[in-house]
């Protein structure tokens, strides 16, 4: 449905922008408390912002962890797939959250995907097939306290390669049922 939306929209706006909108828009996003606040141009950088509010304040008056994972969770596999563009597959394989000291206060996160990064992603599905990349991710305040540090995993593989991956473990499975 987002992909749909997206097509009819890109006629008229500019990536960074309905990558903004649509985000702060969807049903699932919103929930997380987060919101975007910025979009480079090339997507090469995303800032989010997770304030304090009722709706996301713990028992002790903090942050709750669930929303500051909720609202950096998807950013990283959504951004890379807009990068690399329909050529490739991209899936959130795994995710480590460490919480180092609660937040009383708004949180921040920076995303970014240099242009180096996403050279050595090319060049390893190229060589490799498929890659687990992993990324690192600090959520912060305003001055830079660290209140929580990501790391995620995220799996990439061509397209081609990931539809044929797909047809052999089909054919396995019909080959084991008989």
């Amino acid at each position: 449905m987002y992909e749909k939306i997206y097509l009819v929209l890109n006629q008229y706006f500019e990536k960074a922008t309905l990558f903004k909108v649509l985000f702060n828009w969807s049903p699932m996003y919103k929930r997380s408390c987060g919101k975007i606040i910025h979009v480079s141009k090339d997507l090469h950088t995303v800032k989010i912002k997770i304030p304090l509010t009722y709706k996301n304040k713990n028992y002790v008056g903090s942050l709750f962890g669930g929303s500051l994972f909720a609202a950096t969770d998807p950013i990283y596999m959504i951004q890379l797939m807009q990068i690399l563009g329909k050529d490739y597959v991209v899936w959130d394989k795994a995710s480590v959250i460490r919480f180092k000291k609660p937040a009383y206060t708004t949180a921040y996160a920076e995303f970014h995907f240099s242009s180096e990064e996403i050279k050595e992603i090319q060049q390893r599905v190229t060589l490799e097939k498929e890659v687990n990349f992993v990324k690192h991710l600090k959520i912060t305040d305003l001055h830079q306290n660290v209140f929580t540090e990501l790391e995620k995993t995220l799996y990439i593989s061509s397209k081609a390669y990931y539809k044929q991956k797909l047809a052999n473990k089909k054919a396995a499975l019909v080959n084991n049922k008989v």
